[in-house]
């Protein structure tokens, strides 16, 4: 069965997706989803009528673009006022493994992967595989030690993570390992992915801080220039 991935985009105007980003997902059965900010008191009904021939018109080029590579492609256009709650309707009625936080990058070398838990690594390889295609890209494995988890357990986290990677048929060359320490658990990712060109990672737990700061996969994706994919926990 062949994956499918979420590719929300911000419309009227979406920033353009990487033609290397768009090349690398086109494996994966892709979802576009454009979604259409309206002012709180604009109905999305009479927005639709105004506004969604264009709109469809901008999802189905991007769509052209993912169809020229090779993917499998449907599009979805959404008019209102939650985008986070659009994302994650949209991903639960198209069955999406995963979703793509998009960044311009111009090419995509080093790979970094976040580790909550050994335990939870079922789906990541298939989403690493995506990006990693080239056998001369590289691949970190990386957790940061908090709270009372000592540095042993954080090694174990990254060590066994990596012989199941190699084991999944990943070249042993290409797949490091870091471990970090610090009270910053987000902050020490950020500041890690800064030295990569894309980040794969399970979705992290909602927090109320999210609706200010945004989640932590749309901060590296603001700050860093990397394209995040996120994989769904539950899929």
């Amino acid at each position: 069965m062949v994956d499918t991935i979420l590719v929300p985009l911000e419309l009227p105007d979406p920033e353009p997706l990487s033609p290397v980003l768009i090349e690398d997902l086109a494996s994966l059965s892709v979802v576009i989803l454009g979604h259409y900010g309206l002012p709180e008191q604009t109905p999305a009904s009479a927005a639709r009528d105004q506004f969604g021939e264009d709109a469809q018109a901008t999802l189905d080029d991007v769509a052209a673009a993912f169809e020229d590579a090779g993917a499998s492609v449907r599009t979805r256009l959404v008019f209102g006022k939650n985008r986070a709650a659009a994302i994650q309707q949209v991903a639960v009625e198209e069955d999406c493994a995963a979703e793509l936080d998009p960044a311009p990058t111009e090419g995509i070398s080093r790979i970094l992967v976040p580790l909550p838990d050994v335990a939870e690594f079922d789906h990541l390889p298939r989403f690493i595989r995506v990006l990693s295609e080239d056998s001369t890209k590289r691949i970190t494995l990386f957790h940061v030690v908090e709270g009372g988890e000592s540095r042993e357990q954080g090694e174990k986290v990254v060590t066994e993570t990596r012989k199941r990677l190699i084991e999944d048929g990943f070249d042993a060359e290409a797949v490091d390992t870091l471990v970090v320490e610090g009270d910053e658990h987000d902050e020490e990712i950020l500041r890690v992915a800064a030295e990569y060109d894309a980040v794969v990672m399970y979705e992290p737990e909602s927090r109320l801080g999210d609706r200010i700061f945004g989640t932590l996969a749309d901060r590296i994706s603001d700050e860093t220039a990397d394209p995040v994919i996120v994989v769904n926990r539950d899929y």
